[in-house]
């Protein structure tokens, strides 16, 4: 049992039963319920219980406070609840991603493949192993029933990879985890490529008019994105019959709309896309060729790896295929080579350098795996998250690429990765030569990506100290508070007295009109009515929690303090908007570094009050919380004295 089980299950015993719960969502203290009736809720028997702050009813939500732990509590709730992978539950805050588009993309593929790092890993190891046997002792499938079972368990994993993407991404958009893999079976049904030649054949090979259409490879085996889009969309689908189907007959009728409207939209949508799509890439590819070797070296290089997540390589494989033919040679894909040395260069870097556990663990398989040619380990579970590794390992593949070209090295087979690759640059006019020069660039690749990696700040990706963290600068005005304050010495890094992190109207804690911390359930503090949009860092401090929608932030004082800065009242429900975090959970600031900006106007605007609650939240833990300032307060002036 859980840690948190028991008071999960009590919880939800006493909101009415998992029956009356409609929809559930969380903040950065409190379960937020939707209940089908409030009456049915035993609201003393909850205030009263252990491990439950107190109990609100507000804004149609009822609110049970639990604290600091919440994250752990919901993710029990929903599973009691039987909510998880399926439920009556909608995307929570929790999942709001944060940044830019890209950011949100990568966040939403790194959370997709972070499940199954561990397996993709080893599969890839053993995909080497296979390779190893094929060159070494010549074993093939026709020869060897051993060779013939591991490379099933090689390679197994990546042709069902939809699948186990289809299962994860339900859990990302929330759906209901059997009926994404429903979607995901039909993408890869066996049958399907061959279907769609005969269809194509005999003219028949569209709907209404539309195309029927497989990806350039011929199939959705090993894809990637087609089956995130394809359960991204059924999420929609699902959620809508969910509400307006009846329950007696909700079972069956919402999967089978589901699949029904989903699977029709993938193949006739996401497949005609992908090939105008590879077809523009193709001639592109094509044409830039023609105009400059080097150039394309540069291109594809670069891009590769890009190409790769979105499955767009598979418009240069058939080129290459049909060159190779005809010539009995091949330099379309030479440029695509390598990139998997580059990965490799970054991933030993990381290894040296971070301090997360968590990554080094990760990384070592990859790397391994990269070595052999297989780089979804290293991209999905660690490069891409980090960004800065990605870009970099693409950089030295741009260059490495247009090297290669620049030399005119030539493939005589087709098809080996990773270090097999080598002895397919023999040529018969050509000699050794070749080979050595791919060795040499291969040295480069790893040399190269793995010295520039040293030389930049490795990014955290679970939290914990970062490794030569960058820090955003503070404001003029937050420089010149905190500048003040040192002047006097009265604020350091072990001071027992707490600088402001705004600039505002200080409002006694028990005139907030949010019960939960008035009442002090959640600690002591002090609230500030805001006038500037920004809140820094009040003393030296890591940050322990950073809410994703940013509407809060929690900080692990060096003198042992637990904070909590809960910028406005509700403003959860505004889902991030109007709110900007310079900081990420885990980081270490220093006293007057901006944490988070927000804009006042789109707060008030949306009805909700910006008092923002500045809280003690492990106040036992001392002997006392007073506070320091009234009326007018500047970031960085004296606000709390903490007492031990």
């Amino acid at each position: 049992m859980a840690k948190y089980t028991e008071l999960a299950e009590d919880i939800v015993a006493h909101v009415g039963g998992k029956e009356n719960i409609k929809d559930l969502k969380h903040c950065i203290t409190r379960l937020r319920f939707t209940l089908k009736d409030e009456n049915l809720a035993d609201t003393e028997y909850l205030k009263n219980h252990d491990g439950v702050v107190t109990v609100v009813k507000a804004g149609g939500q009822y609110q049970v406070v639990i604290g600091n732990h919440v994250p752990e509590v919901y993710a029990e709730v929903t599973q009691v609840a039987g909510l998880a992978g399926g439920g009556s539950l909608d995307i929570d805050e929790g999942d709001v991603a944060q940044g830019n588009l890209f950011d949100k993309f990568v966040a939403l593929i790194s959370g997709i493949f972070q499940p199954f790092l561990g397996p993709l890993a080893a599969a890839g190891i053993v995909k080497g192993i296979v390779a190893i046997l094929a060159a070494t002792l010549g074993w093939n499938s026709t020869n060897s029933a051993l060779y013939a079972i591991l490379e099933a368990a090689g390679d197994g994993f990546f042709q069902f990879l939809p699948l186990l993407i289809a299962l994860t991404s339900a859990r990302k958009f929330r759906m209901n985890e059997f009926t994404a893999l429903a979607i995901g079976a039909a993408l890869v049904y066996p049958t399907l490529p061959g279907t769609v030649t005969a269809l194509k054949e005999a003219g028949l090979d569209n709907v209404l008019g539309i195309p029927f259409a497989l990806p350039a490879s011929g199939s959705y085996l090993q894809t990637v994105m087609p089956v995130i889009l394809a359960v991204w969309v059924a999420s929609h689908i699902e959620r809508y019959f969910r509400k307006i189907t009846p329950d007696v007959v909700k079972l069956f009728v919402v999967p089978f709309f589901t699949i029904l409207l989903t699977v029709p939209l993938t193949f006739l949508v996401v497949g005609p896309v992908a090939n105008i799509a590879s077809d523009m890439l193709s001639a592109a590819f094509t044409a830039v060729m023609n105009f400059s070797p080097l150039l394309y070296g540069l291109l594809l290089g670069g891009l590769w790896q890009v190409m790769v997540m979105f499955g767009l390589h598979w418009a240069l494989v058939p080129l290459a295929i049909l060159q190779f033919s005809q010539n009995g040679w091949t330099d379309i894909l030479l440029a695509a080579s390598l990139p998997n040395f580059t990965q490799t260069g970054v991933l030993a870097a990381i290894m040296l350098k971070t301090k997360e556990q968590k990554v080094k663990s990760i990384s070592a398989p990859a790397l391994i795996s990269s070595i052999f040619g297989v780089t979804e380990p290293a991209i999905y579970g660690v490069t891409l998250p980090m960004k800065t590794p990605f870009y970099i390992s693409c950089a030295v593949s741009a260059l490495v690429g247009a090297g290669l070209s620049f030399f005119d090295v030539k493939g005589y087979a087709f098809g080996a990765l990773g270090i097999f690759q080598y002895p397919g640059y023999v040529g018969p006019d050509t000699g050794l030569m070749p080979m050595w020069i791919m060795v040499g660039f291969t040295v480069v690749a790893i040399v190269a990506s793995f010295a520039i990696q040293m030389l930049v700040p490795v990014p955290t990706l679970f939290g914990g100290a970062p490794v030569e963290a960058s820090e955003k600068k503070p404001s003029a005005e937050a420089v010149a508070s905190v500048a003040a304050v040192e002047a006097t010495d009265t604020v350091s890094e072990t001071s027992s007295v707490l600088a402001s992190p705004l600039t505002g109207e200080v409002v006694a804690l028990a005139d907030v009109k949010d019960p939960v911390f008035s009442s002090g359930a959640m600690g002591q503090g002090i609230a500030i009515e805001p006038s500037v949009g920004e809140v820094v860092a009040p003393a030296n401090a890591t940050v322990s929690l950073l809410f994703p929608t940013n509407h809060a932030i929690g900080l692990q004082l060096d003198n042992g303090a637990e904070l909590l800065i809960h910028i406005g009242m509700d403003t959860v429900e505004l889902d991030g908007k109007g709110f900007t975090a310079h900081v990420k959970q885990g980081d270490r600031v220093t006293l007057g570094q901006p944490l988070v900006s927000f804009d006042i106007s789109t707060i008030q605007e949306a009805g909700f009050p910006v008092t923002t609650p500045i809280i003690v939240t492990n106040t036992a833990d001392f002997a006392s919380v007073t506070a320091t300032a009234t009326g007018a307060v500047t970031a960085g002036q004296d606000l709390l004295e903490i007492l031990k």
